[in-house]
């Protein structure tokens, strides 16, 4: 397990939720690389599709966009800051949670993003076309990364980290600041869209951490979805129960259960009690 004081600027293992979250990406990245040199045209036309566009969205019921538009990646330079970040960030987090933990706060993350960009143009719509500034559709994980560093400067934010390429260290906490002054700083130029949906994506990340359980969303979500199985087996037998007692009426005979469908005068040792 990572120490929680000083870090040296080292990539932590290539597993889990990591490794997954890499590779989808790569793969996305390339399959878009490959239908470009085919075809430029139809390369654009697919990353129209993908990206988050809140118009499309809003107008056009694109609902895909909100998932897919993190997978879609720009050149070469940006899109190998975006996966290294996504690696020493998510690996560092997988070393203190399980990977489904890891997974929930980027997908929540990713999420976010989305939401605050398409917030901000339901904003323009009603208020000022002039608060989203030039329409920038959304592509990249950035939000996703910005989620994942936010989480760490809440929970390890003594963790200190070097700016690469200099050698100077600074503590998780204080990165997060930095990014987030920096995007506030970008509200007041013209890609004030992306800068709002990153603070989203951060913004999303930190009630994640907040709000969801330890083991991550797809535990709760099968949690829910056992209990949900639970209280319908229940419902069932306290229905059987009901139908019984009405039997057993017809029959002559009383018999009671109680609100869980279990018989409250039944005894084991009664063998005359279906006589």
């Amino acid at each position: 397990m990572p120490r929680t004081g000083s870090s040296p600027f080292a990539f932590p293992d290539f597993r889990g939720a990591t490794r997954r979250l890499i590779l989808i990406n790569l793969a996305a990245y390339f399959v878009l690389l490959v239908v470009w040199f085919a075809s430029p045209f139809q390369a654009a036309r697919i990353g129209a599709l993908l990206m988050f566009d809140p118009f499309s969205f809003v107008h056009h019921g694109w609902l895909w966009q909100p998932f897919t538009y993190s997978f879609v990646h720009s050149g070469i330079l940006g899109t190998l800051f975006e996966l290294l970040s996504l690696w020493f960030l998510a690996g560092f987090l997988e070393s203190f949670h399980n990977a489904n933990w890891v997974t929930g706060l980027y997908a929540a993350s990713v999420l976010g993003t989305a939401a605050a960009a398409l917030a901000l143009y339901a904003m323009s719509s009603t208020l000022s076309p002039r608060l989203l500034g030039a329409p920038i559709p959304l592509y990249g994980c950035f939000g996703g990364i910005f989620g994942l560093l936010a989480a760490i400067g809440l929970l390890y934010g003594d963790v200190q980290f070097m700016l690469f390429p200099l050698p100077i260290g600074i503590k998780a906490r204080y990165l997060v600041v930095i990014y987030a002054l920096i995007a506030i700083a970008m509200l007041f130029g013209q890609e004030r869209m992306y800068a709002f949906s990153q603070l989203g994506g951060a913004l999303a990340g930190l009630v994640f951490v907040r709000m969801a359980p330890r083991q991550g969303i797809s535990f709760m979500l099968s949690e829910s979805w056992y209990g949900m199985r639970n209280r319908y087996y229940r419902w069932k037998r306290r229905r059987a129960a009901r139908k019984f007692e009405v039997y057993m009426r017809r029959q002559g005979r009383t018999v009671r259960f109680d609100g869980q469908g279990h018989r409250l005068d039944d005894d084991p040792d009664d063998k005359k009690r279906w006589n």
